[in-house]
């Protein structure tokens, strides 16, 4: 917080605020209700789609009577909630309850006082909870930790005009996430269409993976693919794998990349080729390297023949009858052991149409891809937005006009 105290303002705890309490344990016997009285959050909850700012789903439920023998707390609407223990404390995430609900133990809540619950919630939403963590294996926070948490506080109209203004960048923030998943539905849909049934087809037939399109072939990866087994070169950028984001450099996904390996003893990638991590393949780790590049020697790296396009191979090997596929060929007592070496990659085979048609298919999903990228890069610069309003108006650095009645809107 700012050692400057704006004109107007007060310089409180945030004990002054609201009043902090944490959740009821949650017997695993009254869990699985979907429905009752009053939702019984944990914090997967704020995972829900829906619940990224008010909580408005909820996994279980409870009656009055299971409240009641359980000895359960009801926390009352606009209620702000977060973790307050383990990894998921360190997300930072809040949430405003928009009903009575019950939380479990490890979770907690402000309950607000008087001043205004929607400026309480950007107030704890500017707290990083990394800093006040108690030490231990299990990063932890409790009350006393965070009633003394100093805060900046205006006048009450101008809490409301401040709340107001990130409320409104929050609405655009909410709609572009909807734009993006409904673009994501719309991927899934067109990829579960395409790769199985291709583009205009009238005409199927029988194959060792099912009904096909007349035309396409069922071939295996080692008639499609080689592995290359070359060393990296000098000056070449370092990439890793994602199981959703597909190559990207390393420094993008790693504060600090500390490897110590030289460069001849990575894996050489042309641009064009597959590599997979051979732990995670079957969860869905790999990608198509977009430029020459150099991977951990821990990766398999396959280059395409004249058979195989490579963006329609990287859409091919995301389905999820492909990962099913892929898993079933991964060697290893448990899944955390779970390994797909080349040599078993090989095998598998896969319904493959003309590279002509693999070429149109992959156009037509990659551009839903471009979409999903700019409508990511709306939402990155919206984000950066409100962080930087709240890190002006929460401290006083620029103030609001209370006369002005409209809200400003990003």
């Amino acid at each position: 917080m700012s050692s400057t105290v704006p004109e107007g303002w007060s310089a409180v705890s945030l004990g002054d605020l609201c009043t902090f309490s944490g959740g009821n344990a949650f017997k695993d016997k009254y869990q699985g209700v979907r429905s009752g009285q009053y939702p019984f959050i944990k914090v997967s909850d704020m995972n829900l789609e829906g619940n990224e700012r008010f909580i408005i789903k909820a996994s279980n439920w409870i009656n009055e009577e299971i409240r009641s023998e359980a000895k359960v707390k009801l926390f009352p609407s606009k209620s702000v909630v977060f973790a307050k223990v383990g990894a998921a404390l360190l997300l930072n995430r809040r949430r405003i309850l928009t009903r009575q609900t019950a939380i479990d133990n490890n979770m907690m809540a402000a309950i607000p006082n008087s001043d205004d619950d929607n400026f309480l919630y950007y107030v704890l939403q500017d707290v990083d909870l990394g800093e006040i963590v108690q030490g231990g294996a299990l990063p932890s926070v409790n009350q006393s930790q965070m009633k003394d948490i100093p805060a900046l506080v205006p006048p009450f109209p101008e809490q409301q005009k401040i709340a107001a203004i990130l409320s409104s960048v929050d609405d655009v923030i909410e709609k572009t996430r909807a734009q993006i998943d409904k673009l994501k539905d719309l991927k899934t849909g067109m990829m579960q269409e395409l790769l199985a049934k291709g583009i205009g087809h009238a005409a199927f037939k029988d194959s060792p993976v099912g009904r096909i399109p007349e035309g396409w072939r069922v071939l295996r990866i080692g008639e499609l693919l080689s592995e290359r087994k070359q060393k990296g070169e000098d000056g070449l950028p370092i990439y890793s794998v994602l199981m959703d984001g597909g190559m990207v450099p390393r420094s993008t996904v790693e504060r600090r990349v500390a490897s110590e390996l030289e460069s001849s003893d990575n894996r050489l990638v042309r641009k064009g080729d597959l590599a997979y991590n051979m732990m995670r393949m079957w969860q869905g780790a790999s990608g198509i390297a977009p430029t020459d590049c150099l991977v951990s020697p821990a990766y398999v790296v396959c280059y395409p023949s004249k058979d195989i396009d490579s963006d329609f191979l990287g859409y091919m090997l995301k389905m999820p009858s492909a990962i099913q596929m892929l898993r079933r060929y991964s060697q290893g007592l448990t899944s955390d052991r779970l390994r797909l070496y080349f040599e078993h990659f090989k095998f598998i085979g896969f319904a493959i149409p003309p590279v002509e048609e693999q070429r149109r298919i992959a156009s037509i999903l990659r551009a839903i891809d471009d979409d999903i990228a700019k409508k990511n890069a709306q939402l990155s610069g919206r984000e950066a937005l409100k962080k930087a309003l709240m890190q002006d108006l929460l401290t006083g650095k620029v103030r609001v006009n209370v006369d002005n009645k409209e809200n400003a809107v990003a």
